[in-house]
This record gives structure tokens, sequence and C-alpha cells, in this order.
């Protein structure tokens, strides 16, 4: 029996759901940007510790939260290069919020909407409203997501979408995960081991927008479809991922798309989604130890390579690219995207693969 609880967060119009499993699991989603706020996990010994980066209060959210800690992205998740594109004739200019491109939606995005919320069973749904010209998208977007858990300890996310105009739609969850806990930073982050089902990435410019052509991970260091340490496979890119990599799908509804573990803990995550990417992210751009840290939940202060993301998503750029899988969403159609992220816990020291 999983418990469900609504509160306040913040200002009274701003809500907060938390689902609590048998085993002491929990997760804390928040209307503000529909994030998943807390993912509370056990670990072979019982102690349950965070493991999403985020804020304690409103105020990170709405003022401090330039990374996306958790956060819904869109109305378009990743870049589109040259902050524009052309639908049926027409060109749309797009927020420049990253060079000369486009990125998350642009400066006001889906993050920082206060989304209605409705809650059905075990189940909320969020709904949001994207007015025509909304960053310079086309057309009128209605956007829901659902969150469900259940007691398999698995967040079950949904995103469904409608428009009134031919449009771009690509939407994502971009939390940042750290199995050791949300405050372990990049030394134990470094620790996990990370395995993706793809055989190749997309090719990216300097500026990380798509070719439109693609990379075969075999020889590379994007091979990550046998387990690796992630702190070894970072340190053989130079920098770390911020990449996207093509989904093997297979002739089902989900399809596996990453495991994750943490052997010391015993915690692992792993990943499964309808859709033909996902972004790897290794949270590159969070303060150096140089800067000042991003303070973030208890006054922890999150810096590079503290956490990683799996962001389900189309491939960046599609609308520019005639090869990629569609981001057009076409009125009288219907955008679905689902992704569900199981948490669960080895009780042994080298953790198993576990491939669907």
């Amino acid at each position: 029996m999983v418990n469900l609880v609504e509160e306040q967060f913040g200002e009274k119009n701003v809500r907060k759901f938390t689902w609590v499993t048998k085993t002491g699991f929990s997760v804390s989603v928040i209307s503000y940007g529909a994030i998943i706020q807390a993912i509370k996990v056990p670990d072979k010994t019982g102690d349950i510790v965070d493991v999403v980066l985020g804020f304690d209060d409103l105020d990170g959210y709405v003022n401090r939260n330039t990374p996306y800690l958790g956060a819904t992205v869109g109305r378009c998740a990743n870049r589109i290069g040259g902050a524009s594109f052309n639908i049926d004739g027409i060109e749309y200019k797009l927020a420049k919020n990253v060079g000369q491109d486009h990125l998350h939606g642009g400066i006001i995005g889906f993050n920082k909407a206060n989304w209605n919320s409705t809650r059905v069973g075990n189940k909320v749904i969020f709904s949001h409203l994207s007015k025509d010209g909304d960053e310079g998208y086309p057309g009128d977007l209605l956007t829901n997501v659902i969150y469900e858990v259940k007691d398999d300890d698995t967040i079950y996310v949904e995103f469904l979408a409608t428009a009134t105009k031919r449009t771009v739609v690509n939407l994502t969850n971009h939390s940042y995960f750290n199995l050791a806990g949300h405050d372990s930073g990049a030394e134990e982050l470094y620790n996990h081991v990370i395995m993706i089902n793809a055989d190749k990435i997309t090719e990216t410019t300097s500026e990380s927008i798509p070719t439109g052509k693609f990379i075969k991970v075999g020889g590379t260091p994007y091979d990550l479809r046998a387990p690796k340490r992630l702190g070894d496979a970072m340190t053989s890119t130079g920098y770390g991922f911020d990449d996207n990599f093509c989904v093997n799908m297979y002739d089902k509804d989900l399809t596996f798309v990453s495991r994750v573990s943490h052997p010391s803990s015993g915690r692992y995550l792993e990943v499964y989604s309808d859709q033909p990417g996902v972004q790897l992210y290794t949270s590159n751009s969070l303060p150096s130890p140089y800067e000042e840290a991003l303070v973030g939940k208890k006054g922890v202060g999150y810096r590079r390579h503290g956490a990683f993301c799996l962001e389900t998503q189309k491939f960046p750029d599609a609308v520019h690219h005639e090869n990629f899988p569609s981001a057009l969403l076409t009125p009288g159609d219907v955008y679905v995207h689902k992704v569900n992220y199981r948490f669960g816990v080895n009780n042994a020291d080298t953790p198993h693969v576990v491939l669907n």
C-alpha cells in the first residue's frame, strides 16, 4: 500500500505531493515546474537518503534553479540550433538563451510555470497551457504530466500534449541523481557504475548542436553497452558527458534505457522509456571547486560532477534534421512520452545487470 500526502510548499498555491511505499522509499513532487523535489531510497543496510539534487524551499526553485534541478522541461527540451525553425513555410524565432541557440524551452519555460494539479487515486496529474507565441512557439499547447509511485519503488511518468497548430514538442524530466546521496558530490559520483542501451550517439558541434550524423560508440569513450565505472568513462571523454545516446528500441511499449548503480550502498536506478534518445549529462556546468557553490538542500553546496542526468527525449534539434525522429506535433494528434524510474538495492557488493 502506497501512502500519498498533499501539503503546501511555500506559497499557498504551490502544492507538494509525497508518496511513501512499504520499504520507506518516498518521492515528492511540487506543482511549480512539475518538479521532482525529493527521492528518498534505502540502501542495503536500510539507511534512507535523498538521491536527487534540489532545494528545501520554493525560493530556491524560483530564483536559483538555473540548472533545471528536477524540472519538467519544455516546450522543447535540449537545444534548437539558431533559435529558429520553419514549419509549413513559416519561420519561427525563439529566445536565444544559450549563445545563439535555444535551450530547454527558452527564458520562461515549463520549469517556471506553476502547474495546475489534480489527484486521482494514486496518481497526480499536472496540467499547463502554453499559449500561442510563448517563447516564439506556434499554437496553444495543453500539456499534462502524470506521476504515480507504486509499491515496486518505481516512479511512473507520462507526458501528454495536444496543440492547435503544428509545433515542436519534446518534453523531459531533468532530475540530477546521485545514488550515494544528493550531498555526496563528485567523489561518490565517480564510483557509480553505468550502462546505456545504445549503439550510437548524435554527433554535435562544439556548441552541442547536432550535425545530423551519428557516431557508433564501439571503440569510443561513449561505449557504455557494458557496465563501466562512471568516473573512468568520464575521464576518457576528457570532461564528462553531455551527449544524446540513440536508444536501441525494442518492439514493445517501453525499452530498457540505462542502469546505474552505486556498489557500496547497493542502490541502483533503471530507466525504461518509449523515447528514441536519452541525454546523459554529468552536471559539467555546475560550479567548479574554484567557484561559489550552488546551495541546495540542507545548505549543501552542489558542484561540478556532483550528479548525473538521464533525460529521455527525442533527438536534440530534431526539427532541423529529417533523418531524426520527428519532434513535430500536429493538431488532432497526441504527444505521448512514457518513462519509468525503477529504484532498488543489491544486497551484494557487486551489482547485477538487468536488461529488461
